[in-house]
């Protein structure tokens, strides 16, 4: 898959951002595990979506809920592409908990309501997505939808926000609690192998060959919790609430100088695995050996960018060595390739 600049592949440079949600049971929380063919409600930016029974046709249009749903033992019967161009829209990582099954794919570009509604679903995730008032309104009248949340901008919340509105939405919340615990000693585990005081930056590297940097959204949120800070030259361009991807100029790319810098690649760079540009060979992270390069269809990258409660294990166990070999002060140990 090439790499166009554009909000989707910004976003996948990031690791897409999540998106969150007030949940609201009929005692004020999410509905108890155990509770499916109860009555939940999750309250989203497009309204409240009122949830009876235990859903089993579920059609996922945002672009990383498959993992989620799948880690809760149901298989979406639809879901929507995003990047890597996988059988049935899932990564390895989500493979394996299919059981063989593969979802109907949904294109990414634009919905098809006729081939959502031949789904025959009864519940609709659009949790991780942008989703308007006329999708919104399309969609809750095929089932119950679930859109974008409340207090986070869209694709802002943490994954373990997007676990707990799809456990409420299925009725296992108790059974989505418990993917939590593991995954942040995951992280906890690999935080205590880093050395204080280090910095981390996430940047992409389009075919075009201009570069991003990223302050926000699941794989910048995950160097800040391995404790990577943000260099302060990077910090610098970031301000405000709202801290969208900054394009660098050729003139800023010292920017990208930093203890650590994960680099997600992309066109032609992403097919060689290399950095082929003599700006970026002098600076002190490439010539020290502390530049991770993640070519956009490797599992690792696949893996930061879907941030998400199967792919986070896979992304810790991945980096683990990566952050070792860029981080060792030693220019000589080569970081492994992904």
């Amino acid at each position: 898959m090439t790499a166009p600049i554009s909000r989707r592949t910004l976003f996948r440079g990031a690791g897409v951002l999540g998106l969150g949600v007030a949940l609201a049971g009929c005692s004020g929380g999410p509905a108890p595990a155990g509770d499916g063919a109860g009555t939940r409600t999750i309250t989203h930016k497009l309204g409240t979506t009122e949830i009876t029974g235990t859903p089993e046709r579920v059609v996922t249009i945002g672009l990383t809920e498959q993992d989620y749903v799948l880690a809760l033992g149901v298989v979406p019967v639809g879901v929507r592409e995003w990047f890597g161009e996988q059988p049935g829209a899932l990564w390895p990582w989500a493979a394996g908990r299919a059981g063989g099954a593969v979802p109907e794919v949904l294109p990414v570009a634009e919905l098809n309501y006729e081939q959502v509604a031949a789904l025959a679903p009864d519940l609709i995730l659009g949790v991780n997505y942008t989703m308007t008032q006329a999708e919104y309104d399309t969609l809750s009248a095929l089932a119950p939808t679930v859109g974008p949340p409340v207090e986070y901008a869209d694709y802002g919340a943490p994954w373990q926000v997007i676990n707990e509105v799809v456990g409420t939405a299925l009725g296992r919340s108790e059974q989505a609690a418990q993917l939590v615990a593991p995954i942040e000693q995951g992280i906890a585990d690999l935080r205590a192998t880093v050395p204080a005081g280090r910095t981390g930056l996430l940047a992409a590297l389009l075919e075009d060959g201009s570069y991003y940097v990223y302050a926000e959204g699941p794989a910048p949120a995950l160097l800040a919790d391995l404790g990577l800070a943000l260099p302060p030259a990077a910090e610098a361009l970031f301000t405000g609430e709202n801290r969208p991807p900054v394009l660098l100029s050729p003139e800023q790319l010292g920017v990208l100088e930093a203890d650590v810098l994960v680099v997600g690649l992309y066109g032609a760079f992403a097919d060689t695995a290399t950095i082929d540009d003599p700006v970026f060979a002098n600076l002190r992270v490439a010539q020290e050996g502390r530049a991770v390069l993640l070519p956009e269809l490797s599992e690792t990258n696949g893996a930061l960018s879907f941030g998400s409660v199967l792919s986070l294990p896979v992304a810790l166990d991945q980096l683990a060595p990566r952050l070792a070999a860029a981080l060792d002060g030693d220019p000589a140990t080569a970081v492994p390739a992904a």
